[in-house]
């Protein structure tokens, strides 16, 4: 099956079979549109700006020999991206045109918890603030900017969106699938940030990423890698923090810098001693994410940790903030993201 969008579909269709070319008519309600995505036998070729309908489809006919084409670019996504793009990153594949492509970073993340740590501590640290603006170059993923747990902040003129990508997996999907949009769809964002747990070494994470890469044709450079004019950066959460002997340390994750922040903190120190007796009581070392959840109710707070999260990096003196991230060795390259004031982009770079 072939679905034409865009605003330039007379182009395409002039090599197609007529006779299994579809219109289907606007204005009709869900159920009229089921019926017809019912209907399909996977051999035709629909022409449509229906987002509505497209996801019908995707959700339907999800293989790879199947191909959405976007008409003004005349580029081409297999139904496995596009269905990942609208799950994902609410991506709008009927594309549209981009007017200026703003000074924009993007950064991947695991998950949610990740997403507020790396938010206010981009806020605390490097001085952002929330965006209600959203820049022109990322307007195809404008809706997913309104949903609470995706963040937008701005400094100045410049940009920085951070996506949660359910777990590591999901990152390095949402990378490849980021890079093929920007090419189908003419639109740039100068830096993509991929922040991701080191499990077995970081070794085997570069070489996922740079397994993902390599459909792109990338080059190494000293930040990370590039991608025509877009530089991955790997922010690779990889350093073993001493929690104490009643803290379990199985894995590096962001739950090991928010107990390092916090560690200074009077509430946290009043914990000790419910932490050892717990530790003798269950026989066992606790998780960091049960001391997290511990130090929430130390603190009444009712929150969820995500908010907790960001609560606790934002009432923490800057500077406690940043010995973590540089001990961690996340720092640098966190500054590395930075959108960089002083670059212009073309228009559809």
């Amino acid at each position: 099956m072939i679905i034409i969008t865009g605003n330039k579909y007379e182009n395409i269709l002039r090599e197609k079979n007529s006779e299994k070319i579809l219109f289907p008519e606007y204005g009709k309600n869900r159920d009229t549109l089921q019926a017809f995505v019912a209907s399909l036998k996977g051999d035709e070729i629909i022409v449509t700006a229906s987002l509505e309908l497209i996801d019908l489809i995707l959700r339907r006919f999800r293989g790879e020999e199947h191909i959405l084409i976007h008409s003004n670019s005349e580029k081409a996504l297999n139904f496995k991206i596009a269905y990942q793009l609208r799950k994902y990153l609410d991506f709008d594949l009927r594309g549209g045109e981009i007017k200026e492509n703003e000074r924009v970073s993007i950064l991947l993340c695991e998950g949610k918890t990740d997403s507020k740590f790396f938010k206010a501590s981009y806020k605390k640290i490097f001085g952002f603030r929330e965006s209600r603006k959203v820049p022109e170059n990322l307007k195809f993923i404008e809706k997913l900017f309104e949903r609470d747990n995706y963040e937008l902040i701005k400094k100045e003129n410049s940009y920085l969106g951070i996506i949660p990508s359910e777990g590591n997996a999901g990152v390095i999907r949402n990378l490849g699938n980021f890079l093929r949009a920007m090419d189908v769809f003419n639109f740039h964002v100068e830096k993509i940030g991929v922040a991701i747990d080191i499990d077995e070494s970081e070794k085997a994470v570069l070489e996922s990423i740079k397994g993902k890469l390599s459909t792109f044709g990338y080059e190494a450079t000293q930040e990370g890698f590039k991608v025509e004019k877009t530089l991955i950066i790997p922010l690779l959460i990889g350093a073993k923090i001493d929690l104490g002997p009643c803290v379990e340390w199985q894995k590096p994750a962001v739950e090991d810098f928010m107990l390092a922040i916090l560690e200074e903190d009077q509430t946290f120190k009043k914990l000790e001693r419910a932490i050892n007796i717990l530790c003798i009581d269950l026989k066992r070392k606790l998780k960091p994410k049960e001391v997290i959840y511990l130090t929430m109710a130390a603190k009444k707070f009712w929150g969820n940790l995500e908010g907790f999260y960001e609560m606790s990096i934002m009432r923490t003196p800057r500077w406690k903030v940043e010995k973590v991230l540089k001990k961690s060795g996340l720092y640098e390259n966190m500054k590395a993201l930075l959108p960089s004031p002083t670059v212009l982009f073309e228009q559809n770079v």
